[in-house]
């Protein structure tokens, strides 16, 4: 266990990371709706009040905050917040004055909102069109455990939180996301979803995404199949395809300035997004992904001005350019349910 609601054993081991150079944050408890805690010999979350798991929460604050070593590490919030019982602000980093609930007018609890977006989820179930881009949302139009049911209006007992323009730019990480390989949810088409997760994630203003799991668990019951890796540690397509990704975005170095890019879709359909990064050799690389849960579609994606080589890179393919094309302004791409970069 890596602290639970021991705050003193949680900055000892995040101590020993920090010394390995391997801490990023500090996270509260682990989904206190499911699994309900005692602290200070006050039991809370799940059914009961959530006023402990709320006291728990602050005092990790303060406490990360107090300490030397420890305080330049962010605070992640605890997950499932959603469903407190009683209205203690958990939807909340910092508790706004006059907002009269049952911790006090600027209760600090965290620095970035946590989240388990899952994106296929008991809620949302089966296989449909912008899978990943809908958990993403910040907004209602996640239907999944997203940003707005635990930090916008509560899912549990609908209690008022931030409001949706406000959720656009809330530091928000994902802690868990991912899906098992079961019917519909083949090994590929897991391991292209996972693809569009990333960058869904980050389009949409996510700092971190966690996907459960790296490798599957082989200490519990039940379809354990949501890692890059196998129990053997043999990779699946999803960590095959994810490094595929990783090496065609590779750079060395970083781009202080990045420029602008002119460029349009013509009648881009909603299932279809991109994302603009510029490469530190001043090279662009234009990622445009398709989310179709079935099917594919045809887009035309045009420059202002003609460019001297476009190359198509498709990372299910592999990490070489599976199209060139010299002196052109405008390239097609046909997309279905996962990325292709284009380097120009």
């Amino acid at each position: 266990m890596s602290g639970g609601a021991d705050i003193p054993r949680l900055l000892a081991g995040g101590k020993k990371l920090a010394n390995a150079g391997a801490l990023l944050a500090f996270e509260g408890v682990n989904e206190p709706n499911n699994w309900p805690l005692t602290y200070q010999g006050e039991k809370g979350g799940k059914n009961l009040s959530w006023l402990t798991v709320a006291k728990l929460q602050n005092d990790l604050y303060k406490a990360v905050k107090a300490d030397k070593q420890l305080s330049a590490y962010p605070v992640w919030s605890l997950s499932e917040n959603g469903a407190q019982t009683d209205n203690t602000g958990l939807q909340y980093l910092k508790i706004p004055v006059g907002s009269n609930l049952a911790m006090p007018d600027g209760t600090q609890y965290a620095d970035y909102v946590t989240c388990h977006n899952y994106f296929s989820h008991p809620s949302h179930k089966g296989l449909y069109d912008n899978q990943t881009w809908n958990a993403a949302d910040p907004g209602p139009l996640c239907r999944v455990d997203g940003l707005f049911g635990n930090y916008g209006k509560t899912w549990a007992k609908k209690f008022n939180g931030y409001t949706e323009t406000e959720l656009i730019d809330l530091p928000k990480v994902t802690t868990e996301a991912g899906v098992t390989i079961d019917g519909t949810f083949t090994e590929e088409k897991q391991a292209r979803l996972y693809l569009n997760l990333y960058l869904a994630q980050f389009k949409r203003k996510w700092s971190y995404t966690a996907i459960y799991l790296l490798r599957d668990r082989s200490d519990e019951s039940g379809n354990q199949t949501f890692g890059f890796y196998k129990p053997d540690y043999t990779p699946r397509k999803a960590a095959l395809y994810l490094h595929n990704l990783t090496t065609i975005l590779a750079d060395k170095a970083t781009t202080k300035k990045p420029q602008s890019l002119a460029y349009t879709i013509t009648d881009k359909p909603d299932i279809v997004h991109d994302l603009l990064l510029q490469n530190s050799n001043g090279k662009f690389q234009l990622v445009v992904w398709g989310e179709k849960a079935s099917g594919s579609v045809s887009v035309d994606v045009t420059f202002a001005k003609k460019v001297r080589e476009i190359k198509v890179y498709d990372p299910v393919m592999g990490t070489s350019a599976i199209l060139s094309v010299k002196a052109a302004d405008k390239i097609s791409l046909n997309l279905s349910d996962h990325p292709m970069v284009v380097e120009l």
